[in-house]
């Protein structure tokens, strides 16, 4: 489970001066933040549902995540594409990052490869495991959300919702039942996730 997921935003809150260090643009409150970093997702998302992009032999790979998660966040936070250096109490341990990342995605691969669930599932499944692993500083829960969607589209699949059109940034009803979600995935059961990726 990722903090960023967990996170209460109080739209009025100053950002500390850890985070301020880290970010390029001079912003002061989470509200600013919050904007600035939905434009810059916003305009990673249409660069990745190119279809040059989605038809790239390295999609599924930890190469490109990284140049995903830098496309999302390269305008706002410094340490955007690369992968956290510090013990969370969520997620996989520091040292083995890499190595969660490149079997999520060669397990997804194979998924794909044998028809072992249906395509929404196999992106369903990749989000949650990018997830529990936590690579990012921030932003992993975009980023697997993200990285779903381009499973799908790479195949042309039906596009997942993800709560509709609820920003899941923001405390409400749709957050609530993502997490919920997500919390039932760590124990087993995807039901409630795939439903929720398809809402």
């Amino acid at each position: 489970m990722t903090a960023d997921i967990f996170q209460t935003d109080d739209h009025n809150t100053d950002l500390s001066p850890e985070e301020q260090l880290q970010l390029i643009p001079s912003l002061t409150t989470r509200a600013e933040l919050n904007a600035a970093e939905r434009m810059n997702i916003n305009a990673a998302r249409l660069w990745a549902m190119r279809p040059r992009v989605l038809q790239r032999p390295d999609l599924l790979t930890d190469t490109f995540s990284r140049e995903l998660h830098r496309n999302m966040f390269n305008h706002i936070w410094r340490w955007a594409g690369r992968y956290r250096t510090s013990e969370r109490n969520l997620g996989w341990e520091v040292h083995r990052l890499s190595e969660g990342i490149r079997n999520a995605f060669g397990d997804t691969q194979c998924s794909m490869q044998h028809g072992t669930y249906p395509l929404t599932e196999v992106a369903v499944r990749l989000h949650h495991r990018l997830v529990a692993i936590h690579p990012w500083p921030n932003g992993n829960g975009r980023h697997a959300r993200l990285m779903a969607d381009l499973v799908v589209a790479s195949r042309a699949g039906r596009e997942l919702t993800w709560g509709a059109s609820s920003d899941l940034a923001f405390a409400g009803q749709a957050r609530n039942r993502y997490i919920a979600a997500i919390q039932q995935a760590d124990a087993g059961d995807m039901a409630a996730l795939l439903a929720f990726a398809e809402s």
